[in-house]
C-alpha cells in the first residue's frame, strides 16, 4: 500500500515516507508563519559532489531564497536534529559557488540553525529560523563568499558520508554540478 500526500509548496503528490511529514509541516511554517512565498522555497535542489573522483548526486530538501538570493539550506528529518546538522551545513557550503548564510535541520517542531560561514550555532527552535522580513534585512549587509577551495574536498567527504544512507540512487541530477552560479 503506497501512501501519498500533497506537497504544500508544489501541490504535487509525493510519497508519505521517511521525513516527508516533517517537511510538509516545515514548508507550511515557512509560508504561513515566516512569511515566505511558495515561490521562495525550492524543493529537492540537486547537489553533486566528487568522492574518490566520481560524482555523488543527491538533493537538499529545501532552499529558501530572498530576492532571488539563497538564505537557508534545510534538511527535514524524522530523527535527532543533531544527527543531521553537519550534513546540511556541508550542503550549504557546497551547493552554489558561494556559501548560503544559514543551514537548518528540522523535524517541523524544532530546529537547529547554524551560521554557515562560521559554522557556529545561530539558534535553536522554530523562533531561530529567520522570517522573510529578517532574512531580507540580514542579506542587506551579508557578503556572499565562496567556501575555501583548500577545504572543499574534505567538506564533500563529510556531506557524502552523512548523506549516503538517505540517498538510495533514485536521484539523477547528473546535469547539475556544484559550483552553480546564482
Amino acid at each position: 500500500m503506497n501512501l501519498t500526500l500533497t506537497d504544500y509548496i508544489t501541490g504535487k503528490m509525493v510519497p508519505d515516507a521517511g521525513a516527508e511529514g516533517s517537511r510538509q509541516l516545515f514548508e507550511k511554517i515557512l509560508v504561513e508563519t515566516k512569511g515566505y512565498a511558495k515561490e521562495d522555497v525550492r524543493i529537492d535542489v540537486p547537489i553533486a559532489v566528487l568522492f574518490k573522483g566520481e560524482e555523488y548526486v543527491s538533493t537538499v530538501d529545501l532552499v529558501v531564497f530572498c530576492h532571488e538570493k539563497p538564505l537557508m539550506a534545510i534538511r527535514c528529518i524524522a530523527g535527532s536534529l543533531g544527527s543531521y546538522e553537519r550534513e546540511v551545513l556541508a550542503a550549504a557550503r557546497l551547493l552554489y559557488d558561494v556559501q548560503i548564510p544559514f543551514s537548518v535541520s528540522t523535524n517541523g517542531k524544532d530546529a537547529l540553525v547554524r551560521s554557515v560561514v562560521s559554522g557556529k550555532p545561530y539558534g535553536q527552535g522554530l523562533d531561530a529560523v529567520p522570517a522573510k522580513e529578517d532574512g531580507i534585512k540580514f542579506l542587506e549587509s551579508f557578503e556572499y563568499i565562496p567556501f575555501p577551495p583548500e577545504r572543499r574536498e574534505r567538506e564533500m567527504i563529510i556531506f557524502r558520508s552523512y548523506d549516503i544512507e538517505r540517498n538510495d540512487g533514485e536521484c539523477d541530477a547528473s546535469p547539475f554540478l556544484t559550483g552553480q552560479i546564482l
